[in-house]
């Protein structure tokens, strides 16, 4: 029972136990708007114990990780340059 469905209960008891003036043979009106205010105080009390037990929860944590990076320095960029010697008597390019 979510929270919401809970205060609506509650409410509905309220309303059952003291604004309707309804009799039937055998039941009791205002009866039943008690039980349907502790049970949805019942179903309050869980929601909220449901939501807190949720957002407490986490994994076991055995030791801290310590991560071990290797940092190294990048290799140095060699340039290669090719020099091309163009004789005279070729023609130019």
């Amino acid at each position: 029972m979510t929270i919401a469905g809970s205060i609506i209960l509650i409410m509905l008891g309220a309303i059952l136990t003291w604004a309707v003036e309804f009799d039937l043979a055998g039941l009791d009106i205002n009866v039943v708007g008690v039980i349907l205010m502790l049970g949805g105080l019942v179903g309050l009390l869980f929601g909220i114990y449901r939501i807190r037990v949720t957002r407490r929860a986490v994994g076991p944590i055995d030791e801290p990780v310590h991560r071990h990076e290797i940092h190294e320095e990048p290799e140095a960029r060699r340039t290669t340059v090719y020099e091309e010697r163009r004789h005279y008597d070729e023609p130019p390019l």
